[in-house]
């Protein structure tokens, strides 16, 4: 796929409710206190049929990445919804531990993008970055003991360079009902030259 598969849509061409929630360009502080910048690239997705239709990877589609519930802002539970470009770099690192693994992966709702409005957004997390996934289930097994969720999340870091786990456990910052993975803060600015489905501002 050369072309990315959705509409590009980049910060000024963001419809105004859209962008006060997306705040693209702005900065949101981890738990240390250092500020990331949050994505300013979007794709932009007309209904739920095209979610469900899109394949960002052979075993992964877009919808796959947008479950949320009432806690996501009411502007991101409409569409269209702009979602950002680096969650097609997700879809691609979740492919690999989908092989790694060799069984479906099933992202949690909620778990997957998220925007820096929803009601869970707390600090910098990467799901306001489209680059981090809650995984709850691989193929039939749900991950709800510590015995599965390290043994994926070691196979999480064999198959995926630089990707970052949840430890388990239920405190601050750990996860004992998901495995939770994540590409860090990464930013995705595609070239716009050339690209006929680029909409500027």
């Amino acid at each position: 796929m050369s072309l990315l598969p959705l509409p590009l849509v980049t910060a000024d061409a963001l419809p105004p409710d859209i962008r006060e929630v997306l705040r693209p360009g702005a900065t949101l502080q981890d738990r240390s206190g250092a500020a990331h910048v949050l994505p300013s690239s979007f794709l932009r997705v007309d209904s739920w049929s095209e979610a469900l239709e899109t394949a960002l990877t052979p075993h992964f589609k877009l919808w796959e990445l947008l479950g949320v519930d009432v806690r996501e802002a009411p502007a991101m539970r409409a569409f269209p919804r702009y979602i950002p470009c680096t969650i097609v770099l997700l879809a691609s690192a979740l492919e690999l531990f989908r092989l790694e693994a060799g069984a479906p992966v099933h992202v949690a709702a909620n778990g997957g993008y998220r925007s820096p409005g929803h009601a869970l957004t707390r600090h910098a997390s990467r799901h306001c970055w489209g680059t981090a996934a809650n995984i709850y289930r691989i193929g039939d097994t749900y991950l709800d003991t510590r015995e599965e969720i390290e043994k994926y999340a070691a196979i999480a870091r064999d198959a995926i360079p630089g990707v970052w786990v949840r430890p388990y456990g239920a405190g601050d910052g750990e996860a004992d009902d998901h495995l939770h993975l994540d590409i860090g803060y990464t930013l995705f600015d595609p070239v716009r030259e050339g690209n006929p489905t680029t909409e500027a501002g």
